[in-house]
């Protein structure tokens, strides 16, 4: 309880935008029912200006090197975070922690878990990583974004319910745009977040130069791309005479994804699930080398309902995605019902049966 008696939920998420914004939208959902939220986060989320009573930033690392000093340097900051967060729930009580995963939700629900506070852990992506299977046995419940979690013991199966990704008032909004592949303009939506615009910048332009020049002239693009990319990627475009707009970040993404006819992108949890909602086709390039494939396996349940196309970053060449782009934009058919069958992948309704579930475990 806050000091106006109303219930207070503890998020925990990292300062990235795939755990910070199915945090907002569970955040939204739980304010329309008069609960009172606050944010446990890391120094990154400085700049996001999330919908809490009060921000808590709590030192976390995550493990990024197996030698006997990185491990040293993770293990230490955790366990100063950790006692940061004991000290957090000690003082503001609240009646359930939330966590979104990844390694700075790991002082806040491990503290949660030693006070004896209720605590539910949303898994986004399709397999768990190993944050998350750190803390399966300490926490009270586990909401999942797929409907299939890999990578989860048997043993905690009953703790499991399916909720779904939780997407952002923005991406609700436009939810219901409908799609259309027939478009005399053709628009194209690449971006590929923090660690994936370089790869989109060296290999969509060059792509795109491989099409005919009546598909180029049909196409307008819109691209993100780092700072020092932004210029070279431009001018590789103004070359070929195509209508582009680029930016190192797009603030109104959820429109511009409602507006595509096709999207390239990574796969990560929060853009498979935007994806979905929206229903937009796409061509999706895993992140490569992450140690629990987590992008991988979720491109590959939208591939799978025919919603994607799945390409591996080693095959992703100018040569593979132009034949794709080419095959797919000469059959408007078969983009509709690629953004069709996302559309029945996803749920705006996510968020809502988060809520649900969260304040369940918060009764009793």
């Amino acid at each position: 309880m806050d000091a106006s008696g109303a219930p207070l939920v503890l998020l925990a998420a990292g300062g990235t935008g795939g755990h910070l914004f199915p945090a907002e939208a569970l955040a939204d959902a739980l304010h329309k029912r008069d609960v009172t939220i606050d944010l446990a986060t890391d120094h990154r989320a400085a700049h996001f200006k999330f919908p809490a009573r009060a921000v808590h930033v709590v030192p976390s690392a995550t493990v990024r090197g197996r030698d006997p000093l990185s491990l040293m340097r993770t293990a230490t900051l955790l366990a100063v975070g950790t006692a940061k967060a004991w000290s957090l729930v000690r003082r503001i009580r609240p009646g359930v922690v939330v966590g979104f995963g990844g390694y700075p939700t790991v002082p806040p629900l491990l503290a949660a878990s030693l006070r004896g506070v209720p605590t539910v852990l949303h898994e986004q992506n399709s397999v768990m990583g190993r944050a998350n299977r750190f803390l399966v046995p300490r926490v009270t419940a586990i909401a999942t974004g797929f409907r299939v979690l890999k990578n989860l013991n048997p043993d905690w199966q009953s703790k499991v319910t399916f909720t779904g990704n939780p997407v952002r008032p923005q991406v609700i909004a436009v939810a219901a745009t409908n799609y259309s592949a027939a478009n005399p303009k053709q628009n194209l939506l690449v971006f590929g977040g923090s660690q994936g615009a370089r790869v989109m910048a060296e290999i969509v332009p060059p792509a795109i130069g491989r099409l005919s020049a009546d598909l180029r002239r049909r196409l307008s693009v819109v691209q993100q791309a780092r700072a020092e990319d932004a210029d070279a990627v431009r001018s590789a475009y103004g070359e070929l005479g195509v209508e582009v707009e680029i930016a190192p970040f797009f603030s109104d993404l959820p429109t511009r994804m409602a507006a595509a006819q096709l999207v390239i992108s990574r796969s990560g949890a929060s853009t498979v699930a935007e994806l979905s909602a929206i229903g937009r086709p796409a061509v999706l390039v895993p992140l490569p080398h992450a140690l629990d494939q987590d992008q991988f396996e979720n491109a590959g349940v939208l591939a799978e309902s025919g919603g994607a196309i799945r390409i591996e970053q080693r095959d992703f060449t100018p040569e593979r995605l132009a034949l794709e782009i080419t095959a797919l934009l000469n059959e408007p058919a078969r983009l509709a019902r690629m953004a069709a069958a996302a559309k029945a992948s996803g749920t705006t309704a996510a968020a809502e049966r988060l809520a649900d579930l969260v304040l369940k475990v918060a009764r009793n």
